[in-house]
């Protein structure tokens, strides 16, 4: 069962997705999740897969496209605002607390790529959450950083921030806004060096696998300076005391995102590897995710 459903985060009106348990009874108390979408992603792609597939197991799931995005509201359009993607996590939050058929006290989240960042950056404070799960974590601050757990220079770094810079003033004198792709937009950009993470991002996102006419796979490049901005990690050690359980591929190229968060987190953790699976592979490859779902139901029946 799934039913559309609205929230809002502040003044912007949030699109989402309820999926409910099957035989659902609204005389009944459920545990619920909040699941968070790839940068770029909507709520009917792998998150909403992911959803329908742990209601099965009994969790009342809302997911939704974050602000900014998808058939949400807010402008400016392709945003990537991460302390507002966590906002809108908590949003949902309050969202599930309203509904007389959720337990609020047995809450969790899940992410999926930059969702599983996001995640884990709200759990770290937004204590409703009992527990929290990823799904080829990708951190968006890190990840803008530099690329694939290795840090770009200072000076390259400084130099996108001026080019970001530069567009902010053009734009506030007039111009057209600027964007920048997640994902290759053509074949013609893939090549014998490309990652795996872009090689089948293109797959996915921009041909009948995954595509979705709401995913833009791509955002506003005046997003760049509010990325660089955040972690999802930096307070991990302190204060994600939460059960934390992460899925990654073993041949995914943002496997190190998830090594980190392991050794960070001085809490209850558990590093599932699936063996064979790439970054993308745990989007929706069947041999994959029928791994990865009974793994995320089993671990929050703690909840």
């Amino acid at each position: 069962m799934v039913e559309n459903i609205s929230f809002r985060n502040k003044e912007v009106e949030i699109a989402g997705h309820l999926h409910l348990p099957e035989n659902f009874s609204e005389g009944k108390k459920y545990p619920a999740l909040v699941g968070i979408h790839p940068a770029g992603g909507v709520k009917e792609q792998t998150i909403g897969a992911y959803a329908e597939r742990l209601a099965e197991h009994g969790f009342v799931t809302v997911v939704y496209d974050s602000s900014y995005q998808g058939a949400s509201g807010g402008e400016p359009r392709l945003l990537e605002d991460p302390t507002t993607r966590v906002e809108d996590a908590r949003c949902a939050a309050d969202f599930l607390t309203t509904l007389p058929f959720v337990d609020s006290e047995r809450m969790g989240v899940f992410g999926i790529c930059a969702g599983g960042g996001y995640a884990i950056s709200v759990a770290q404070t937004e204590r409703r959450f009992k527990a929290v799960a990823t799904v080829s974590a990708a951190p968006m601050g890190e990840g803008s950083r530099g690329f694939l757990g290795h840090l770009s220079p200072v000076a390259e770094q400084i130099g996108t921030l001026e080019m970001v810079a530069q567009q902010r003033t053009a734009e506030a004198r007039g111009a057209e806004p600027a964007y920048a792709p997640f994902v290759p937009e053509t074949p013609e950009e893939i090549n014998e060096t490309t990652p795996d993470l872009l090689r089948e991002g293109y797959d996915y996102y921009r041909t009948p696998r995954g595509q979705h006419p709401n995913s833009k796979g791509r955002f506003l490049l005046t997003s760049m300076d509010k990325m660089f901005a955040f972690s999802a990690f930096d307070q991990i050690p302190e204060l994600l005391t939460q059960p934390l359980l992460l899925i990654a591929g073993s041949k995914a190229d943002t496997k190190v995102f998830s090594d980190q968060a392991y050794e960070l987190s001085k809490g209850p953790k558990e590093l599932f590897v699936v063996d064979g699976a790439t970054h993308i592979a745990l989007y929706d490859v069947p041999k994959y995710v029928d791994q990865a779902i009974p793994k995320m139901a089993e671990f929050f029946a703690v909840l």
